[in-house]
């Protein structure tokens, strides 16, 4: 894996993308703000390379207490979700602040979706070597399961995620990591474009 060339691809494409889009982003900020209590931005802690804490950005789309009152992640129907934020949520608008977090270096354009540390306490020692590469805004697990949300559903769901859905995309994720280079990234951030401009791809993967 050739990390220096992953990281010029993050820092080049973060750097281009924040520019191009900081009208929008700066609009969807007042958007959350002007609809619901709360800042616009809601910091997460995530489990980054090396089992290191670090501060996820997104923009919040929930009500401002909501990770007091409830799990941490979100299901279909979730009530505590706010009309902007489910807006935000069906195109993956929230996550664009994350792109701080690649030129920051907390993160990778490409690799695992990064975890909050309650469920990373279930890992398997052999899942735990998913935390020696950078997390991710996107990956070939994060695009078969671009529709997560809708298909966490049932009073069970929780259980379902850490039981099913985690492991699944640990393994997928893992897979692509023992043969991935530059190319498979650009690949993978190509096939995550197509997904948010056509709904209808969301649950495939074709990277």
């Amino acid at each position: 894996m050739n990390r220096l060339g992953i990281r010029l691809l993050d820092v080049v494409v973060a750097s281009i993308s924040l520019s191009l889009l900081s009208p929008f982003l700066l609009a969807m900020a007042v958007a959350v703000r002007a609809t619901s209590h709360g800042p616009a931005l809601f910091r997460s802690t995530r489990i980054g390379r090396n089992a290191r804490p670090f501060a996820l950005y997104k923009f919040r789309s929930m009500k401002d207490d909501a990770s007091k009152a409830g799990p941490r992640i979100t299901a279909a129907g979730d009530s505590r979700v706010t009309s902007v934020g489910r807006f935000m949520r069906s195109h993956k608008l929230d996550e664009l602040p994350q792109l701080l977090n690649v030129l920051k270096g907390d993160m990778s354009l490409v690799g695992p979706r990064p975890e909050d540390p309650k469920y990373v306490a279930s890992y398997s020692r052999d899942q735990l070597r998913i935390l020696d590469v950078k997390p991710g805004m996107t990956s070939p697990a994060s695009l078969s399961y671009s529709d997560e949300e809708c298909r966490l559903i049932g009073e069970d769901w929780e259980k379902t995620y850490i039981s099913n859905f985690m492991p699944a995309k640990l393994a997928i994720d893992a897979k692509y990591l023992e043969t991935r280079t530059v190319l498979a990234d650009v690949k993978v951030i190509m096939a995550t474009l197509a997904v948010l401009l056509l709904p209808e791809r969301r649950g495939r993967s074709d990277a």
